[in-house]
């Protein structure tokens, strides 16, 4: 095109864009992305209308979602969890690099209920040990005889000196009882920092499930 031009013309500028003008200047991109860094729970809508309340602009929330995207900000849900203390979060954040575990992005609930089912579930390479469900309340007895005793111990039979097992930190699962089980049938147990039960790759499977 532009070669066709030159002959006909010898003219090989621009040509004027046929399309809407482009409705914010780049002081406003850049008031958009400032707000969006320091307030990172406002929405599209949010920063539309503090767009407007400080220059009278009007935009889109289309138009704030491809400004930020063309500086790499996208909107993400924030992460729900229970409350953190400073030492969970640099826990977590040493399994969980990048910005989306970060205080600033978290909404911390804390809700727990009462007595109710036991549903336990272990995955392994490419296969799982059968669902259990039973109306109980776990205990660190039930943990042992139950979960331990017909499952995890089978588990490491099957795959010897290389099996490593995580569970979370469950006070059930941190019974002295479960503790001394796991050194009679010489099982390795990944450390696991507390109150992160979301990091763990079975949570995924109950998500699915429901």
């Amino acid at each position: 095109m532009l070669w066709q031009r030159f002959q006909d013309d010898s003219n090989v500028s621009r040509c004027y864009s046929t399309g809407q003008p482009r409705v914010t200047t780049l002081n406003e991109d850049w008031y958009l992305a400032v707000t969006a860094k320091r307030k990172k729970r406002s929405t599209a809508s949010d920063l539309s209308r503090q767009l407007f309340s400080a220059t009278g602009t009007t935009v889109s929330r289309q138009t704030v979602y491809r400004r930020l995207g063309h500086i790499g900000l996208y909107a993400r849900r924030p992460v729900r969890c229970v409350p953190l203390t400073p030492t969970h979060c640099r826990l977590r954040l040493t399994c969980t690099p990048g910005t989306r575990y970060q205080k600033e992005n978290i909404i911390e609930r804390h809700r727990y209920g009462g007595a109710g089912w036991l549903v336990w579930d272990g995955i392994i390479l490419d296969s799982r040990t059968h669902l259990h469900v039973q109306s109980v309340t776990m205990t660190g007895h039930i943990y042992q005889d139950v979960i331990l005793e017909q499952n995890v111990r089978l588990f490491r039979g099957a795959m010897d000196a290389e099996f490593l097992f995580m569970d979370d930190n469950a006070r059930p699962h941190r019974a002295n009882i479960v503790d001394e089980c796991f050194q009679s049938e010489d099982i390795t147990r990944m450390d696991w920092s507390a109150y992160s039960s979301d990091l763990n790759p079975i949570e995924h499977v109950w998500n699915m499930l429901g």
